[in-house]
């Protein structure tokens, strides 16, 4: 790099004196011709390495001087001749040298070159190359910035070419070309600043004008918001302030800024709701517009319940809840889930196919999906048998198994009968079949720890529920037109109907909160004083109930811990209970009786000793009886059986009275296999406790024979003829003696009313023929005396005219 410093950059020094370049001598040597000498390769070599290397200073430029003439006799590849010989220190040379000469000399002069001027070359092209780089990186930030604010404000291929659009494009021109000439004024400086002094006090200074400001940006219009994610982000308070500026609430501009806000919010709501504030959550929810926003709800629940399934239980409650006002939202979200789960099963992503299947199991836990779903997904998954298949269908059966153990335990037993097949054939993997075995294990503990609702959100009642059936096999729409902005005609009038649907669903509280009172600002004072004296007369309820848990924790120790019956009611008796908690006491001694697993007298000897202490006890055991009877097709064979047993030992003892057989209606349409289980052991355990005859004596007594017709009916064959065969086939067929003859007697019976019926109807005829023949003479004897009145009245007329 020694080298690259040239000659014309840098005058080397020279030993001898420098003299006049028009001496005499000088001009005479000029003046003399020379034959021109070719240029030697070296010399060309060296001459373009020069010129490469050298910087272009200010001599190079069109300088003139006394100093350019040795320059110009190197580039011409010439030397001078006698340019050495007038120099005091140095031998004179020939004038004419050889071209190898010549490279020395040329290599001599490079030499010679100090190291001050290297040095100030160095630092030259150091500087020069630092600012080309700078302008670099900055032109390449200012095009980075420039390309995202066109990102940013460009907008979307939609919305097509419009006035503002073009504005902001020859916006964005203006600003570039701007920046383009700061950025070759900045250049101009520092080259100025790179000059020598003389040169920049020769070049007269130019009058730079003050750049413009920028234009401040476009104001943010409603219809600069493209696209279906909402364009640019705008916050709240901005978004606010827009929506009170717009004039026209039915322009489509404002719709889809109502639009936007409604998306954000239902999304929020969804995404914090969970176990402890579901409750608040869903006066929020029920504030939106459901109807408009139905498919952004349920594209939210389903988004959130794949990012986390943990909280399915959460989010199928939230549903359960919309669904009781709108079941359109609950059906449209089910048939969502459906798709979701085929799309799923055809892809083979079990990931979300384990999502779907337990969001489905939950909508099935609150009864918002039908149990037949469920059974046809099991069956499904179970057809074909694959490692993955029955996974995901124990995970299944352990959200949803105990729901269906309650609607369908016939289904649900099938389904396991098919489990255990796919275990006896072993074609699984053994990690699947240790699943399938810990299954069966949760099913024998009657999936403990898996169950179908947690109390916090059971939240509806199962009256108020709506439930879809959806097939798997059916064609479905999922609507997904639900999710995009659509321009609405009717939009005021839908917002305003939605807000009278809203004060019905949350009540007048809200709509005093929207409204708010003046009154009350007015009247603090009355306020605060009515305030005071409800504080005085406030009385403290505990809803969380913990002392009723407490109250049957004790209850159930001392029964289950007493020797025997009398013990257990003394110290029963000696538990202080309010009024109205008497029938907690009634439905723990049920619970205990129902749990044994064989039936024990120590239930029935306790529960006719409270019978015959107090009467509210008796009542409280009545309505156990119509409690237990109406939900008897929900316990499982034992506890039936127990249930039968207990009540049959107070029927026995006269602790109950015998007009709660009234509510038993035994007919084939009313009465279902586990009630029929439950009269059979009722009646035979009567039977064995009174014997057949005392049985028959009370079945036939005439002061009880209006609470025995629901169990003895006589108002069909039919029905008489099935409770003769139901008592018979039990092995109580002595109690229907009666019942036996009246069918025997039915027909004639039926003769016997009808004969009635028909003289009833002759007398009836006869009678009212003779009111007729009694009308006729009447009439006609009424009708003689007025024709005689007549004869009279013309008479008299005649004497009168004569």
């Amino acid at each position: 790099m020694a080298a690259s410093a040239s000659p014309a950059a840098s005058p080397p020094r020279r030993r001898h004196s420098h003299r006049d370049d028009d001496s005499p001598r000088r001009r005479k040597r000029r003046a003399s011709p020379s034959p021109p000498r070719s240029p030697s390769p070296g010399a060309d070599v060296d001459r373009r390495r020069r010129s490469r290397a050298s910087p272009p200073g200010p001599d190079r430029r069109g300088g003139g001087g006394g100093d350019a003439k040795p320059s110009e006799e190197k580039e011409n590849g010439h030397a001078k001749p006698g340019r050495d010989e007038e120099s005091d220190d140095r031998p004179p040379q020939r004038a004419r040298v050889s071209d190898g000469e010549e490279d020395g000399d040329h290599r001599r002069r490079r030499a010679r070159v100090s190291d001050d001027e290297k040095e100030d070359g160095r630092r030259r092209r150091r500087a020069r190359d630092s600012d080309e780089e700078r302008d670099d990186r900055r032109g390449k930030r200012d095009r980075e910035r420039d390309s995202r604010r066109h990102r940013r404000r460009s907008p979307s291929t939609e919305s097509g070419s419009s006035p503002d659009e073009r504005r902001r494009r020859r916006h964005r021109r203006d600003e570039g070309s701007r920046r383009r000439d700061d950025r070759r004024r900045r250049d101009d400086d520092r080259g100025e600043r790179r000059r020598s002094p003389e040169k920049r006090e020769r070049r007269s200074p130019e009058k730079r004008e003050p750049t413009p400001p920028l234009p401040p940006p476009p104001p943010l219009l409603p219809e600069m918001i493209p696209g279906r994610t909402g364009g640019i982000y705008i916050p709240p308070f901005r978004m606010a302030q827009m929506l009170r500026e717009v004039e026209d609430k039915s322009s489509p501009e404002y719709q889809r800024l109502t639009w936007d806000a409604l998306k954000k919010s239902i999304n929020g709501l969804v995404n914090k709701v969970n176990a402890t504030n579901i409750k608040n959550i869903v006066p929020e929810l029920f504030a939106e517009n459901l109807v408009r926003g139905r498919g952004l709800f349920c594209q939210s629940c389903i988004k959130s319940q794949m990012a986390s399934p943990g909280f399915t239980d959460v989010f199928a409650a939230l549903v359960a809840v919309v669904n009781t006002k709108f079941p359109e939202i609950g059906r449209l979200l089910l048939v969502r889930v459906v798709l979701q789960l085929k799309r799923a099963y055809k892809r083979n992503d079990k990931p979300q196919l384990l999502a779907a299947t337990k969001f489905i199991a939950h909508l099935v836990n609150q009864v918002v999906a039908h149990e037949l779903v469920a059974l046809e997904l099991l069956t499904v998954l179970l057809e074909n048998p694959t490692d993955d298949s029955v996974e995901v269908a124990v995970g299944f059966v352990k959200e949803c198994g105990a729901m269906l153990q309650d609607l369908s335990p016939q289904g649900l037993h099938a389904i396991f009968e098919r489990f255990r097949g796919i275990l006896h054939e072993g074609e699984i993997d053994k990690r699947v079949q240790f699943l399938i075995e810990g299954l069966f294990a949760i099913r024998k503990a009657k999936f403990q720890g898996f169950p179908a609702i947690r109390p916090e959100l059971d939240l509806v009642e199962q009256e108020d529920q709506f439930t879809h059936e959806i097939s798997l096999e059916d064609d479905l729409d999922p609507e997904t037109n639900l999710n995009v902005f659509r321009a609405n005609p009717n939009f005021v009038e839908d917002e305003k109907a939605y807000e009278n649907l809203k004060r019905s669903i949350l009540g007048a509280e809200s709509s005093e909160d929207e409204e708010g009172s003046d009154a009350a600002s007015d009247d603090e004072e009355e306020e605060e004083s009515d305030e005071e004296e409800d504080e005085e007369q406030m009385e403290i309820r505990d809803r969380t109930e913990t002392n009723l848990v407490n109250l049957r924790r004790t209850i159930y120790l001392t029964i289950m811990s007493s020797v025997d019956f009398e013990e257990a009611g003394h110290k029963l008796m000696k538990i202080k209970l309010e009024p109205g908690q008497e029938m907690e006491l009634c439905i723990m001694l049920l619970e205990c009786c129902s749990q044994e697993r064989t039936y024990l007298r120590y239930y029935g000897l306790l529960g006719q000793r409270f019978c015959m202490i107090n009467k509210v006890y008796q009542e409280n055991f009545e309505k156990c009886f119509v409690q237990q009877y109406s939900m008897i097709h929900r316990l499982e064979t034992n506890k039936l059986r127990n249930v039968a047993k207990f009540f049959a030992h107070l029927l026995g003892t006269d602790a109950l009275p015998w007009h709660v057989l009234a509510y038993i209606r035994l007919t084939e349409e009313d009465t279902t296999s586990s009630s029929r289980i439950f009269i059979k052991i009722l009646f035979q355990e009567l039977s064995d406790h009174l014997g057949i005859r005392l049985l028959n004596e009370r079945l036939n007594d005439p002061n009880m024979q209006g609470s025995f017709e629901s169990i003895f009916p006589k108002d069909h064959p039919k029905n008489t003829r099935f409770s003769i065969n139901f008592f018979t086939s039990i092995g109580l067929g002595g109690i229907t003696e009666s019942l036996r003859e009246y069918l025997k007697n039915m027909p004639r019976l039926i003769m016997q009313q009808q004969k009635p019926e028909s003289s009833e109807s002759e007398s009836i005829g006869s009678e009212s023929g003779s009111e007729s023949s009694s009308s006729g003479s009447s009439s006609e004897s009424e009708s003689e005396p007025s024709s005689d009145e007549g004869d009279r009245r013309r008479s008299k007329k005649r004497r009168k005219k004569t």
